[in-house]
C-alpha cells in the first residue's frame, strides 16, 4: 500500500531544503515561485531540475519561457521567499533584479543563482520535471535559507 500524501509530506519534512525562487518570463510578464525541489542534476553537461506542480500559475509561464534563473535565498530573505510562495501573479517592480541571458530575473541580492535554458520536460506525478543547461551563475558569501519540517530554519555556526 502506498504512502498518503500526509504521512509523506511529514516524513519528507525531514530532509532539510535549501529555499529558491524560480523566475522566468513569458513575453513581457515576469514571473516566479518559491521551489525547494531543485536538484543539481549533472556537471556535464550542467543541468539542474526543478519540479513544478501541474496546476501552479508559474506552470505556463516556465513552460512557455524557455528559460529560467534559479535564485538561492539568504537568510536575510525569508520574505521574498513568502512572497513568492503565494498564488497568483507577483509584482518585481520594487525588487532590485537583472535579466539574465534566458530572459529571467536575477535578484541582485540572491546568495547564488544560476540561468537555464530549458532542454527537456519529463513527467513526474502530478508535477512535471523542467530540466535546463545552465548558462550562467554566481555566489557569495552569506548563510542559505532553509526549510525543515514546515519551518524556515538557519544554519547553527
Amino acid at each position: 500500500m502506498a504512502i498518503d500524501a500526509d504521512a509523506q509530506r511529514r516524513v519528507m519534512g525531514y530532509l532539510a531544503t535549501g529555499v529558491t525562487v524560480v523566475t522566468s518570463r513569458m513575453g513581457d510578464e515576469l514571473c516566479g515561485m518559491t521551489a525547494n525541489a531543485v536538484t543539481s542534476l549533472s556537471l556535464d553537461p550542467p543541468l539542474v531540475l526543478v519540479a513544478v506542480d501541474k496546476r501552479a500559475a508559474f506552470h505556463a509561464c516556465l513552460k512557455a519561457g524557455g528559460g529560467f534563473a534559479v535564485n538561492v535565498l539568504s537568510v536575510e530573505q525569508e520574505d521574498l521567499s513568502r512572497r513568492f510562495a503565494t498564488s497568483g501573479l507577483k509584482d518585481f517592480s520594487d525588487l532590485d533584479w537583472t535579466e539574465a541571458a534566458s530572459g529571467a530575473p536575477v535578484f541582485s541580492d540572491a546568495l547564488a543563482w544560476v540561468d537555464c535554458r530549458l532542454v527537456e520536460v519529463l513527467p513526474g506525478g502530478d508535477h512535471d520535471i523542467f530540466i535546463g543547461e545552465i548558462l550562467a551563475g554566481d555566489a557569495r558569501e552569506g548563510s542559505p535559507l532553509l526549510f525543515y519540517r514546515g519551518e524556515y530554519r538557519r544554519l547553527d555556526d
